[in-house]
């Protein structure tokens, strides 16, 4: 029950995420350019924020930095894929989509390749999960673009992957937090040699998006830090179905904070997901 707490955290810690990445889209646009400076900020902050819960103490190993760029490419391709999405599918679409794949490759991965066992409660935790999302699909002009939302589909579903990978390969690596601040500093890394090359003059920060990117440096790599602590002790088709319906839930109670009423199937989905997740701790 503990690590099922831990991953609560992380699930609320997303789901204010949403928050300050509305706020830099706001403020900042949400071009490739963006893309990159949100990217770079993002990874600076979590680096700070991370080194300091690690104690200021840094390592590396040659299968931890591999892992590490592959991490950061499949973050920069999901990026780039999100923002050509949402110009070809609606909203709704693109987070079923995104959190359907979040969900479903890792939860696959563990079925298929980490002989994790296939539980009534994840069953009926998967299911009441993807019934909820597809709730939550509402009606649009914008029904194109099946490249798009493959493509974030996979992306998002591949982080859960590499994540799991990393936790259960035998080769010789870093710690879980250490494996974080590698990540971030890949990102920044190839984020800033990216930004070089881009064509017209960088847009200036504001007291606003700089607020934007403090806010969601620190929830999105702490909470994915969690995530990657916790798959040592739960297995990844209870934890990503779990964090999958969590962050909805979190999401949810957020909009309704910032006076943005869920509608009534968006209420109904929310109560599905709930009920999923009480369904994966309680049944065997």
């Amino acid at each position: 029950m503990l690590w099922y707490g831990v991953i609560t955290v992380s699930a609320v810690m997303f789901g204010a995420q949403f928050w300050f990445t509305q706020m830099f889209r706001r403020a900042y646009g949400s071009g490739i350019q963006a893309v990159l400076v949100s990217s770079a900020g993002t990874a600076l902050v979590g680096i700070a924020a991370l080194s300091i819960i690690n104690g200021f103490q840094f390592a590396c190993t040659p299968f931890s930095l591999l892992m590490a760029l592959l991490v950061t490419i499949n973050g920069l391709l999901f990026s780039l894929c999100s923002l050509n999405a949402l110009g070809h599918i609606n909203l709704s679409l693109y987070s079923v989509f995104s959190m359907l794949g979040g969900m479903a490759l890792p939860f696959a991965a563990g079925i298929l390749f980490y002989d994790e066992a296939l539980t009534p409660g994840r069953i009926v935790c998967f299911i009441l999960i993807t019934a909820s999302l597809f709730l939550t699909v509402q009606k649009g002009d914008k029904r194109t673009g099946t490249l798009w939302y493959a493509g974030i589909f996979v992306l998002n579903g591949m982080s859960g992957v590499l994540s799991k990978i990393f936790q259960a390969a035998p080769y010789a690596k870093v710690s879980a937090s250490e494996y974080s601040i590698l990540c971030a500093a890949v990102t920044l890394v190839i984020s800033l040699a990216a930004l070089a090359f881009c064509r017209g003059k960088l847009k200036p920060l504001n007291r606003q998006t700089v607020i934007s990117l403090l806010g969601s440096g620190v929830l999105n790599r702490v909470a994915n830090y969690l995530l990657l602590l916790s798959l040592a002790y739960l297995p990844a088709s209870a934890q990503y179905p779990f964090i999958t319906g969590g962050t909805m839930i979190v999401s949810t109670v957020i909009s309704y904070i910032s006076h943005e009423p869920p509608t009534r199937r968006e209420l109904l989905s929310v109560i599905i997901a709930f009920i999923a997740l009480l369904a994966l701790v309680i049944l065997p």
